[in-house]
């Protein structure tokens, strides 16, 4: 039998729900910490990532189908280990479009089917929560409006005169109902329950009980209560703090609806209860203290990140080499992030928000390189494009000399043309080009090596010729003598080309050969010259186009007799202003009548080639 005349029963119609903070009495006094509200992050700490997609949604869907109190924890976190999988796996998919030559901007996350069912489920679950609560504000009015009913008949029996056990039996079965109506409106549970204290006190203060009955129910309530304070004892050492801490909350509820215990007791018995209570709710605080002070570090190490970014020198950035870089380490930076948890929940999304945004700038920064990259790319593509079609195209030409003039200013241009590229496209035409190149080079030196063997023999008679003039007979008369040099010029003008590298030298050779012979045989300058350009005319006049290199010769001969024809009019025209008598002037009338003198032999000497060459042209 349970007695209500317990006085300092002080934790009255003690309910957390979620968000809210437990009712407190005026008796609580020093034990306002015995229980306080579940915390949102708690939600965080429910471990589900070991699930796969699948199971998740199979797992939130029973949640849902089978709806019922409690469950918004483990929604939550089955809602946030789904979405924290899916952004891990589109992550995933996104490096590996990057690493198959996709555009970072280009990629768009597949759709997954069970984001979808997720979606759904969640939409059932707000809607379904959202229905519970409504009918539980409904049921905590109607509850209210009971509980005032039954003060009423409490408060008639407290007054009443009537026979006790009839008076008893009534205050029992108010007690009873009153125990099963559980939810009243939070704002009314501390007025309801101090009136129920005091009627109830009133009725075992007011009427006069059989001792037996008392005692009973008083050490009844004494076993019960005993026993809640021994198990709020060991949940001091409970490893999970939050189990701990909701097992305390139902304890509370138990404590709230056991009767009261001998008046002697009641203070030390609920001293230890709340003692025990206190210990619990410390370790409870204490393990979001720690949570909180970690989310602070965290808001550091993640705000140090932002700073980090925010510092990039983006004029620093020029090269592929140098973005690609930059790249990983930003991704490494992101990396980071994702394994720092939660910052302050005030905080929270504003240091995100500060951090995509640094990463949004950064990833725009370099696609607008690339952009301009690759624009440039296609630019000296097609340049290099260009050049390895013209060497494809002169690949099979024969005109071995100029031909291999043009191959030769296309590779130099093409060392030119430089600027950005892409690596394996311009492996490819280099690919071409070069065999294009490697082609033609190889088709000459086929062609023009019986033309070397040639130019090696030719070398080879123009050096013994050269041996030959050297050694001519002195003893010869200088007319036999100079016959004998011009036959061993019109020999040598029949030889033909000689290696280029020996052409100078050899060439050199000849004339001071020559040089040597006319000096010691006296032979006019202007004669050797003519000489040697009969000789030349011989070589000049053979061949298809023989005519036409003759008369472009007489072109120019005539185009210098009249160019020294106008000089030596000048110099005759100055000759008369000088005066002998003039200081100086006697030496420069002799140097103008020396140069005279030189152009009227070289003029002459120009008429005489001309005729030469005309007598060729008959």
């Amino acid at each position: 039998m349970k007695d209500t005349q317990e006085t300092n029963l002080s934790q009255d119609e003690v309910k957390v729900e979620e968000t809210k903070s437990p009712v407190e009495t005026p008796e609580m006094e020093t034990a306002t910490d015995v229980v306080t509200d579940v915390t949102e992050e708690a939600v965080n700490l429910m471990d589900v990532s070991n699930l796969s997609k699948e199971e998740m949604v199979e797992k939130l869907a029973a949640l849902v189908d089978s709806y019922e109190e409690g469950i918004r924890g483990e929604v939550e976190a089955l809602k946030q280990a789904y979405y924290k999988l899916r952004h891990n796996e589109v992550e995933e998919q996104k490096k590996a479009f990057v690493a198959d030559g996709g555009e970072e901007a280009d990629f768009v996350a597949p759709e997954d089917e069970t984001e979808g069912k997720v979606k759904a489920l969640l939409t059932v679950y707000k809607e379904k929560r959202a229905a519970v609560l409504a009918e539980e504000e409904r049921v905590k009015a109607a509850n209210y409006a009971l509980k005032l009913q039954l003060l009423d008949q409490l408060k008639a029996l407290s007054e009443s005169q009537e026979d006790f056990n009839k008076l008893y039996v009534a205050f029992k079965d108010i007690q009873q109902r009153w125990k099963e109506i559980k939810l009243v409106p939070q704002e009314y549970a501390n007025e309801l329950w101090r009136s129920y204290q005091t009627y109830s006190e009133h009725f075992y203060d007011l009427i006069k009980i059989n001792n037996q009955f008392r005692e009973y129910d008083f050490k009844k309530n004494l076993e019960l209560k005993t026993a809640l304070c021994e198990a709020v004892e060991k949940l001091a050492t409970e490893p999970d703090v939050l189990s701990a801490f909701h097992q305390l909350q139902k304890m509370h509820q138990q404590w709230r609806e056991t009767g009261p215990v001998a008046k002697e007791l009641r203070e030390e018995l609920w001293a230890r209860f709340k003692a025990a209570s206190i210990v619990v709710n410390k370790r409870h605080q204490a393990h979001f203290e720690k949570m909180k002070e970690a989310e602070v570090a965290n808001l550091q190490a993640k705000t140090a990140i932002c700073e980090e970014m925010e510092a990039i020198d983006y004029s620093a950035l020029k090269t592929v080499k140098d973005w690609d870089e930059k790249s990983k380490e930003v991704i490494a930076v992101q990396e980071k992030w994702r394994t720092i948890g939660y910052a302050p929940k005030k905080h929270n999304q504003k240091i995100f928000d500060r951090f995509r945004k640094v990463c949004d700038d950064f990833f725009e920064r370099k696609g607008n390189f690339f952009k301009a990259f690759k624009a440039e790319a296609q630019k000296h593509f097609e340049a290099k494009r260009a050049l390895c079609e013209q060497a494809e195209a002169l690949k099979d030409s024969t005109d071995w000399k100029a031909t291999s003039d043009k191959l030769i200013a296309l590779q130099k241009e093409w060392k030119a043309t430089g600027g950005p590229t892409n690596r394996k496209r311009i492996d490819a035409l280099w690919k071409r080009f070069n065999a294009a190149c490697d082609y033609f080079f190889d088709q000459k030196k086929k062609n023009l090596a019986p033309q070397k063997a040639a130019e090696e023999s030719n070398l080879a008679a123009k050096k013994a010729l050269i041996e030959q003039i050297k050694q001519l007979d002195e003893r010869l008369e200088p007319n036999e003598a100079i016959a004998q040099l011009k036959g061993y010029m019109a020999e040598w003008n029949q030889i033909g080309f000689v290696p280029l590298r020996d052409k100078d030298k050899v060439q050199k050779a000849y004339r001071e050969a020559l040089d040597k012979q006319f000096d010691r045989l006296k032979v006019d300058q202007n004669d050797r010259k003519m000489q040697a350009f009969r000789n030349n005319l011989t070589g000049m006049s053979g061949g298809e186009k023989g005519k036409n290199r003759l008369f472009s010769e007489r072109d120019k001969l005539l185009r210098q007799y009249e160019r020294m024809k106008s000089e030596l009019q000048t110099y005759e025209n100055n000759i008369g202003f000088l005066s002998i008598s003039s200081k100086g002037g006697g030496g420069l009338l002799k140097e103008l009548e020396r140069k005279i003198e030189n152009l009227k032999s070289d003029m002459a000497l120009i008429v005489k080639k001309i005729d030469a060459i005309d007598e060729n042209l008959e």
